[in-house]
């Protein structure tokens, strides 16, 4: 038998397990996101999957082209390890690698590939926020549900109608306090476009809106001077239109989908924040569900909120996609 690892590996990591896929068509010049396919379907088809492995044939491929596409890959944060056993690259991913990368969940720019500048707003210096793409952001298949998630920024104009309708529910307009007219809400969202450190957008099932999501950089927002707010915090508010959409398979999905983002769109992310009112306890209670636990109660000038806190560390270790 001819083994021969990667030099850089670890004698911990040194050991490759038996593949899981063969991927028959594979070459040494493809670019490393060729392996996400098969990934994908492994990691999103059982959710308890930690590690997966392919296997990619040899054949007469040129050892400097193949050392040359694993430097690549793990450049990239597609793999962690390689390995050549009995003429088959063999390399291995894990589930914390697998779900940070960026694709192929992410449908535009990413945030994390804006460079590092600094300006001030309201007295606080934060980084310069990236504009806000136009339409699909994020898309996902959940096969537990059968169904795709995705996030759109939302078009002032023509999401104006299902926005209103939702704002105009007596069970939004409890906690939101926003009903109000059609060119209220157009403007509202306009504003929110509007405003670089703020990305409003509607949430789909299967094409169909479900619901509204106002992502933040919680540094220059209001809730900044409350804590400790990181450069790259992010916040998020949220109200669901159709309630057939809080049933647990699909509450579930769309938390997932939504917190998945906010990660991914930027690796400098290590926090996600969300400041609810305190007596939205229903809401309070998924989220320690998925992950957050509540730092402290405070007072805005409109409510008295919890301050609820997720690390990125807890989310990609404990999470259950």
């Amino acid at each position: 038998m001819n083994i021969r690892f990667d030099p850089e590996m670890t004698a911990a990591c040194a050991v490759i397990e038996p593949p899981d896929r063969t991927l028959a068509a594979w070459r040494p010049d493809f670019a490393p996101d060729a392996l996400l396919p098969a990934l994908a379907e492994l990691f999103c088809g059982e959710t308890d999957r930690q590690r997966a492995t392919l296997a990619m044939p040899l054949a007469s491929a040129d050892a400097q082209a193949i050392d040359a596409f694993v430097a690549r890959a793990k450049a990239e944060g597609v793999i962690d390890q390689a390995a050549q056993q009995d003429g088959q690259l063999l390399v291995t991913t894990s589930r914390k690698t697998f779900w940070q990368l960026p694709r192929p969940w992410l449908r535009a720019r990413a945030s994390g590939d804006t460079p590092l500048h600094y300006t001030e707003t309201n007295g606080r210096r934060h980084p310069v926020r990236p504009c806000n793409a136009e339409g699909t952001i994020y898309e996902r298949l959940f096969p537990q549900i059968g169904m795709t998630f995705s996030l759109r920024t939302a078009d002032p104009e023509a999401d104006a109608d299902v926005f209103s309708e939702w704002q105009n529910l007596d069970r939004v307009a409890y906690f939101w306090d926003q009903k109000g007219t059609r060119a209220e809400h157009k403007a509202y969202l306009a504003e929110r476009r509007d405003d670089p450190h703020m990305h409003p957008m509607i949430g789909y099932f299967d094409g169909k809106p479900f619901g509204y999501f106002e992502f933040y950089w919680a540094k220059e927002d209001r809730l900044g001077p409350f804590y400790d707010a990181g450069d790259f915090d992010r916040g998020l508010h949220l109200l669901i239109g159709d309630p057939q959409f809080q049933s647990a398979g699909k509450l579930r999905a769309w938390w997932s989908g939504v917190l998945h983002y906010m990660f991914v769109d930027d690796p400098r992310t290590e926090r996600l924040v969300g400041e609810p009112r305190v007596d939205h306890v229903r809401h309070i209670a998924y989220m320690h569900r998925m992950g957050f636990y509540t730092l402290k109660e405070f007072d805005f000038p409109h409510k008295r909120a919890a301050l609820t806190v997720i690390e990125r560390e807890k989310f990609f270790n404990d999470f259950r996609f």
